[in-house]
């Protein structure tokens, strides 16, 4: 007789995958989630205020970790640096307070290339904070890469859009919360910087909110819940992507948010990027990437699983 099939367990073919092509997959998934969100932003950024969709975003994330941080308990979100955590959340909270006003006022692809400068400010701030050794490579990569800012913004040319200067301003404060967060990992969880993260951003959104509350009207409610939801599954995607590949082969993934931040603009808003974006994009990515690989190299691998 013969054996009986043995059926393979669920999603077994998951584990099979080289964890760089799971990391990569974990990324896309997880810009695709980000450029939807963008989406949303910008079709009910018509109706409501940035500040009302920032407190939807904390409100609903901090529900969504709830189980997480009732997990956590009293004693675990017990610190001894709040000041540094409330920094940090204040950073980001102006970032995606001003990323939001860049996606609304902005075509996609000029607001989505904007914010890849991110590494660029990265390189700065971890020089001055941090102490970092920089090498002069690298340096040159940062300035070129500023090349491409420059060149997206063209001040001078009498042309300037000034909600340009939001997407830079919430490139630079993700630069500076980012690298926050090397200095409180050494100390801190994971999980009590996202409480922290998450709680005072959802304090600082209810103080704010209410000057310029809208009441959401039907499915509006449940569109301004949604970039909550997904915003916070775009995060889990990002972690699980560079838990499991490597920065160096994994991180490139990201840019293909670009594409689709071009796509969207184009199918949904009618947007279509100029040559001067593109220039300005492909030079910001290139430098960007660039420093993304020299960092790889200059770090450990990362973990299999």
């Amino acid at each position: 007789m013969s054996e009986p099939d043995i059926k393979e367990p669920r999603f077994a073919f998951w584990g099979r995958l080289p964890p760089n092509l799971r990391g990569i997959l974990w990324l896309i998934t997880g810009t695709f989630m980000f450029a939807t969100v963008d989406v949303l932003v910008k079709h009910l950024g018509q109706t409501f205020h940035p500040l009302e969709l920032a407190f939807f975003r904390y409100l609903v994330g901090t529900i969504m970790l709830l189980p997480v941080f009732v997990r956590l308990g009293v004693d675990g979100m017990k610190t001894e640096i709040f000041g540094l955590h409330f920094l940090r959340l204040g950073l980001a909270y102006v970032a995606q307070l001003c990323i939001f006003v860049a996606v609304i006022y902005m075509p996609l692809a000029d607001a989505t290339a904007l914010s890849f400068s991110k590494p660029l400010f990265t390189t700065i701030v971890a020089v001055i904070i941090l102490s970092e050794v920089v090498g002069k490579v690298r340096w040159i990569a940062t300035a070129i890469g500023f090349v491409g800012v420059l060149v997206m913004v063209r001040p001078g040319s009498g042309t300037v859009d000034p909600v340009a200067l939001f997407a830079i301003l919430s490139a630079m404060s993700f630069a500076c919360g980012n690298v926050l967060i090397r200095i409180l990992a050494r100390t801190e969880p994971t999980t009590r910087i996202l409480f922290y993260y998450h709680s005072g951003g959802l304090v600082i959104g209810f103080l704010t909110v209410i000057w310029v509350w809208k009441t959401p009207q039907g499915i509006e409610w449940l569109l301004l819940i949604i970039i909550g939801v997904i915003t916070t599954f775009a995060m889990i995607c990002y972690v699980k992507a560079f838990s499991v590949g490597e920065a160096s082969a994994v991180g490139p993934s990201e840019y293909i948010r670009l594409i689709y931040a071009a796509a969207f603009g184009y199918f949904i808003f009618s947007e279509l990027p100029d040559l001067w974006t593109i220039a300005g994009a492909s030079i910001i990515v290139g430098a960007a990437l660039f420093i993304a690989q020299d960092e790889a190299r200059a770090g450990g691998k990362s973990r299999p699983g």
